[in-house]
């Protein structure tokens, strides 16, 4: 044992850490290696894919949604803009807020791209059947609302 970590439990969820680490870097590379075909970061491909299956979306949604900075976010429908992927829209009800939206070269992009990016994850979890892909599934989702449950209650002023 760890004389950092002397207890069972604590063991356990060390390593835990470490198996999830190394399956979603994984997963991760082979997600990425789909996307590298494209000339394209992580980053453009999950802001096209929320906007494909979403449809338009205010720029701090796909922000949250990606889990981005405002500034990146901002960074990443440039570079997709730039490329005819995306487009800005204004907002009707915000004048400061704005949308992006796939283009119609951005959605027939996304129509031959996706189901190749699909299938790539579908075989990188085919060890899995599909009440085990549940399970981690609900597991999983339980494990990061507690975890960002604690993260909330560490950022909140006491008093």
């Amino acid at each position: 044992m760890s004389p950092y970590a002397d207890d069972d439990r604590t063991q356990k969820a060390l390593k835990l850490w470490i198996i999830l680490s190394r399956a979603h870097a994984a997963i991760h590379e082979m997600a990425s290696s789909d996307v590298d075909r494209h000339q394209l970061t992580a980053g453009e491909f999950g802001v096209l894919e929320a906007l494909y299956h979403k449809g338009p979306m205010l720029l701090g949604e796909v922000q949250r949604k990606l889990l981005v900075s405002s500034g990146g976010i901002t960074y990443l429908v440039d570079r997709l803009e730039a490329q005819g992927l995306v487009e800005r829209r204004p907002c009707a009800s915000d004048r400061r807020a704005r949308y992006a939206a796939l283009t119609d070269r951005g959605n027939d992009f996304m129509q031959t791209a996706f189901p190749t990016h699909a299938a790539t994850i579908r075989q990188a979890v085919a060890e899995l059947d599909d009440d085990e892909i549940q399970l981690m599934t609900d597991l999983l989702r339980r494990l990061g609302r507690h975890a960002a449950d604690l993260q909330h209650a560490v950022a909140e002023p006491v008093g």
